[in-house]
């Protein structure tokens, strides 16, 4: 019976069954005293460990008994811990893989054998135990990266919101409306990506001869819905014909739906002017203090506009507002 030890992981220690079965049987195996000395030097052993019991031997050889040899071997290996883990494996390896029995005593071969398979027995259970344990641990390391990446991922993304939120911040005080509106652009592209929304961004219609005849500022895809988008940055409420032309953007592309972000608010007949138009076609108003509101709660963004078009579907309520500043 046969066994490759060199995948048994019994560190530092022989535990003290397996102790006393490599005591009981290594003798077996070695005819003469001197034998158990060369079965050992075979396996690694050294001078440090050998070279007394080898003197005694050669000064009175009836001294020690093979047992005593091999007990004290042992005792010694197990007391260096790690440092001579490789002689006692190497020792296993060479018993469990013992074969030539006839090389013993006639009347130690069927103990011998019967020993060495105790011994590849042993090794099996606490292999297995070993092998189980270092599953449970390798099970350990997975858990504990995958809690590490999810808490690295969350600090990442609590810093893209915070960076988005300190760039919107900062647009208000840009005071040329070009470039703001730019940047606004990009800011909002960047947080529809961060919550997982897919963005196109801002592009431009031409027609031959006709130049530029449409220019939208981006479109997001959001539960397999795409929601055509239009950002503006004024200083004052927005009218019907303020929003008017992103709703003929969004009628004239059969299943498209709307998304108008300003910064300033809705006059009421613009808000009625979308409300009719719900018939048509989904189309949501959202003021930019409220992406903000989004920023600073923490909020989920995908939620926060799945509410709005909820409202916007079932209460014909194009402006929906969740979110209220704390």
């Amino acid at each position: 019976m046969t066994q490759d030890v060199k995948q048994v992981d019994i560190v530092f220690h022989y535990p003290p069954e397996l102790t006393q079965l490599l005591i009981n049987t290594i003798p077996l195996l070695c005819p003469a005293k001197r034998d158990v000395l060369t079965f050992f030097r075979g396996s690694g052993v050294g001078d440090s460990v050998l070279s007394d019991l080898e003197a005694q031997l050669r000064k009175d050889r009836n001294s020690i008994n093979k047992y005593e040899i091999v007990r004290t071997v042992l005792e010694r290996l197990n007391s260096k811990g790690e440092p001579a883990l490789r002689e006692r494996r190497e020792i296993l390896r060479r018993v469990t893989e013992f074969e030539d029995f006839s090389t013993c005593w006639p009347s130690d071969q069927l103990k011998a054998k019967g020993l060495v398979g105790e011994i590849s027995r042993v090794i099996g259970v606490k292999d297995s135990f070993t092998r189980m344990k270092q599953a449970q641990e390798e099970e350990r390391k997975v858990r504990l990266a995958e809690q590490h990446n999810k808490v690295r991922a969350a600090a990442e993304r609590k810093n893209s919101i915070e960076s988005i939120r300190s760039e919107l911040g900062r647009l208000f005080g840009e005071s040329d409306p070009v470039k703001r509106g730019k940047s606004l652009e990009g800011v909002l592209n960047r947080l529809f990506a961060l919550y997982g929304i897919s963005v196109r961004e801002a592009f431009v219609l031409r027609v031959d001869g006709q130049g530029i005849v449409e220019q939208i500022d981006g479109v997001v895809e959001l539960d397999g819905e795409l929601y055509l988008v239009e950002v503006k940055w004024w200083h004052v409420s927005l009218g019907p014909g303020d929003v008017a032309q992103h709703l003929v953007r969004v009628f004239n592309r059969g299943h498209a739906r709307g998304i108008f972000i300003s910064a300033s608010d809705y006059t009421t007949a613009a808000i009625a002017s979308c409300k009719e138009s719900l018939t048509r076609a989904v189309f949501i108003l959202c003021g930019l203090e409220e992406i903000v509101f989004v920023l600073e709660q923490e909020k989920d963004l995908r939620e926060f506009l799945k509410q709005k078009i909820q409202a916007a579907i079932v209460d014909k309520n194009p402006y929906h507002r969740p979110l209220k500043r704390n």
